[in-house]
């Protein structure tokens, strides 16, 4: 067990918040090599029949063949929400390092609306999708249950998310970042991912890697104020618990009654 592969961190978040482009800035580092192929995801501890097939077929499929001599490094997105994942990767990988990447839970939710309806999931509107949120998320076949395409809220609470995760290893082993200075200030993230990696910085990491993804895609109709307002209502009392469990230095998304959204 002790000579086999396996990554020395992983990256996970909420859908839609910009984990391939971290991803694709990981893979750049001379220092560090990544599962491949980008596309699909290993998946290794959310999908039961992969989990199964052990640790060794997890390093063989995703690891062996990478570079010697580099941190090891995988992306699954849905780690974050799923508790099975959490307990897994904490049973099998005891030293890993975590990375979160997380986005404003308003943008996000309406991302992932479109997100479903462009790939022939969604047919509701998005106001009748959120009420119909709980109900379908249960109806999902269960062998999917991690794709959840209807989870549109539920997926913005993160403090209850992250918690999972805190209670399974060292606060020091877990970074969590905003999709928002990604768009922003790339450089800062770049800089940021390196150094609590400990591999050495390289400048203009972020240079070239382009957008992330956008809250509202070209030629899709704008969220609503009303429902804008609506899920801001919604995620105060969420945000608050993300701003306990992370503290001041995370800076939170701010709400504002007009409907409108900062920083």
């Amino acid at each position: 067990m002790t000579d086999l592969r396996l990554p020395d961190f992983i990256i996970g978040g909420a859908p839609r918040s910009a984990t391939t482009w971290l991803y694709r800035l990981a893979d750049r580092h001379p220092e560090i090599a990544m599962a491949k192929p980008l596309q699909p995801e290993p998946k290794f501890f959310l999908i039961d029949d992969l989990f199964a097939r052990g640790l060794p077929y997890y390093a063989a499929t995703w690891f062996d063949s990478l570079a010697r001599d580099r941190l090891l490094g995988e992306k699954s997105t849905n780690y974050l929400e799923s508790p099975q994942a959490a307990e897994r990767i904490c049973r099998s990988l005891p030293a890993v390092r975590l990375i979160f990447l997380l986005r404003n839970p308003v943008d996000r939710a309406y991302s992932n609306y479109l997100w479903s309806r462009r790939n022939g999931f969604e047919t509701e509107t998005f106001e009748r999708a959120l009420t119909l949120e709980e109900q379908r998320d249960r109806e999902f076949p269960s062998e999917l249950g991690y794709a959840r395409p209807f989870a549109y809220f539920s997926r913005g609470l993160y403090a209850k998310q992250l918690e999972r995760f805190f209670r399974l290893f060292p606060r020091e082993r877990i970074l969590v970042l905003r999709t928002e200075d990604v768009a922003r200030r790339p450089d800062w993230v770049a800089v940021h991912f390196q150094r609590f990696l400990g591999v050495a910085l390289q400048p203009g990491l972020a240079s070239g890697l382009g957008i992330v993804n956008a809250a509202v895609p070209e030629g899709a109709p704008p969220l609503s104020s009303r429902l804008r307002a609506a899920l801001q209502d919604r995620y105060r009392g969420p945000n608050r618990q993300l701003r306990v469990l992370l503290g001041r230095d995370f800076p939170i998304w701010r709400f504002n009654r007009d409907g409108q959204h900062g920083d």
